[in-house]
C-alpha cells in the first residue's frame, strides 16, 4: 500500500487554521496554497493576533486568541476543529504518526506582521527523488506575482537576503533564491547594492 505524503488531519487542521485566523479586513487578500515537490505551504493574511511571531514561540505553550470567534465557533460546531488552541499541536502530532517520519520532516510555522504560514514537508520526498521540476498550485493564478510585487515594494530601501526571507516567512534558502531572488534580479526589478561583488557579506538588494 502506498505511503501517504502528508497526514490528512494535519492538512485539514492547517486549512481550518488559515480560515479561522486569517485577517478578513485586508481587502484583496486571499489564502494561498502552494504545492512543491518537497512540501506544501498554506499562507493566510494576518500574523499572530497577539504576542510574538510564532517561530519565536513553543508550539506546546502558545496561547490561542481567536481573531474571528464567530467563524471559530461555527467550525467547532461542524466538528472541523477540536478544543481551543489545539490546532498547531494537532498538525505536529498527526505528522509524527506518518510512516518514515523523521525530525527533519517536522511541520514549520512562520508569521510576520501581515501573514501566517504553515509548511508541511512531504515525507516521501527523498524516496521519490528530488530532481523534478517544481509544481505550484495556488488558490489564485496571480498569487506568486502578488508576492513578488510585495517583495519589490519591500525593497524600496536596501534589504539583506535574510530580511527578505523573513518578510515572506520563508526558511528554505534554495527555494527563496530560485523562486524569488533570481527572477527579480534577472527581470531587473531589483538590483544589488554591490553588483561588483555578488557574494559580498554586506550585499543588499534594492528596488530598481
Amino acid at each position: 500500500m502506498d505511503k501517504p505524503d502528508y497526514a490528512d488531519r494535519a492538512v485539514t487542521e492547517a486549512l481550518v487554521n488559515a480560515l479561522i485566523h486569517r485577517d478578513y479586513i485586508v481587502r484583496g487578500s486571499e489564502i494561498h496554497i502552494d504545492m512543491y515537490d518537497d512540501r506544501l505551504e498554506i499562507q493566510s493574511p494576518g500574523g499572530m493576533f497577539e504576542g510574538k511571531p510564532i517561530q519565536e514561540c513553543s508550539i506546546d505553550t502558545v496561547g490561542s486568541v481567536r481573531r474571528n470567534p464567530v467563524i471559530a465557533d461555527l467550525f467547532h460546531r461542524m466538528k472541523f476543529m477540536e478544543r481551543r488552541g489545539s490546532g498547531l499541536r494537532k498538525i505536529v502530532s498527526e505528522t509524527e504518526k506518518l510512516p518514515g517520519y523523521t525530525e527533519e520532516m517536522a511541520p514549520e510555522f512562520h508569521s510576520t506582521a501581515t501573514d501566517f504560514r504553515v509548511v508541511l514537508k512531504k515525507v516521501n520526498y527523498n524516496m521519490d527523488g528530488g530532481d523534478q521540476d517544481t509544481v505550484q498550485v495556488t488558490v489564485h493564478d496571480t498569487a506568486q506575482d502578488d508576492r513578488l510585487e510585495k517583495l519589490v515594494q519591500f525593497c524600496a530601501e536596501p534589504r539583506t537576503r535574510e530580511e527578505m526571507m523573513a518578510y515572506l516567512g520563508l526558511a528554505h534558502r534554495g527555494h527563496f533564491l530560485n523562486a524569488y531572488l533570481k527572477p527579480l534580479l534577472e527581470s531587473g526589478r531589483i538590483k544589488m547594492t554591490i553588483p561588483e561583488k555578488p557574494k559580498s557579506k554586506n550585499q543588499k538588494y534594492i528596488k530598481a
